[in-house]
């Protein structure tokens, strides 16, 4: 079946990849359509700018919203995800496109910080930042018109052999607020995930959390990559008055839908990512 792709930024071209690989045509819609990579169509579309047109909308039988907001304010990310998202419906229902599954990339964002507690789906979403409550009412807005629609709330998105993280810990950088816990997902089980969710799944529940097995604290995880890098251990700066801990992300439904991970912690991950880097 035929895959719409709205946003197509480094997670939405591994995803549509993914889908390419199956057999699936893929449209991608993007500001820039010269940056969607072969054989996925790239299509010219800024949803903040009104309800897109979507040609052989009929034949849509997934749709994948994964967009990015340029402006990583309250303000910017209201425009991208709520505004552009009631764009992109609107123009789904003015292309009598009615696909059978829809799937929003969210973020753990909306949990807030929850003080070192473990969050699930059951968990109500408490945003904490500036620009998470633009997330949770993108969340509600597409409930509101399709019930039945996936959201997939994913942690940090790592996997770039040239992330700055890996560039700083090489440069011997210093660990702030050592004690604070992530939680981080693959991009390449983030893109699997995605195509999981609404290809293999026969009945998905309305939300997912999709982050790996192994939550950890920033000083665990720094010290593991000045090592993996041949670096020494990063000196620790621990804010006064003390950062909040974060908060721990459990992907059980995820892994009870069948899905299994390449890189079930940070160790796996890292180390492809640095085998990459080299």
């Amino acid at each position: 079946m035929t895959v719409l792709l709205a946003g197509c930024g480094k997670l939405g071209s591994a995803a549509g990849l993914r889908f390419a690989e199956l057999g699936h045509p893929v449209t991608a819609l993007r500001r820039r359509p010269e940056l969607v990579p072969e054989p996925l169509r790239g299509m010219r579309a800024d949803l903040t700018a009104g309800p897109p047109e979507i040609p052989g909308a009929p034949d849509i039988g997934i749709a994948v919203i994964a967009l990015t907001a340029d402006d990583r304010t309250a303000q910017g990310y209201s425009r991208t995800y709520v505004d552009g998202l009631r764009n992109l419906l609107d123009g789904l229902d003015r292309s009598d496109a009615r696909p059978s599954r829809v799937l929003l990339v969210s973020s753990t964002a909306v949990y807030g910080e929850q003080h070192g507690a473990r969050v699930d789906e059951s968990t109500p979403p408490a945003p904490s930042s500036a620009t998470a409550p633009a997330l949770v009412e993108a969340e509600r807005v597409l409930h509101e018109r399709f019930p039945e629609a996936i959201v997939l709330r994913l942690s940090g998105i790592y996997g770039r052999p040239n992330a700055r993280t890996l560039d700083r810990i090489a440069a011997g950088g210093t660990t702030a607020d050592p004690d604070h816990i992530t939680n981080r997902i693959h991009q390449d089980d983030a893109a699997r995930a995605i195509v999981h969710l609404t290809t293999e799944v026969p009945r998905p529940a309305n939300v997912y959390l999709g982050s790996d097995d192994l939550p950890v604290d920033q000083a665990e995880l720094h010290r593991f990559l000045a090592a993996e890098l041949g670096a020494p251990p990063p000196a620790e700066q621990r804010a006064d008055p003390p950062a909040p801990t974060g908060k721990r992300c459990v992907n059980d439904r995820l892994r009870r839908s069948g899905f299994t991970f390449t890189y079930p912690t940070f160790r796996e991950g890292y180390r492809a990512q640095i085998a990459a880097r080299r």
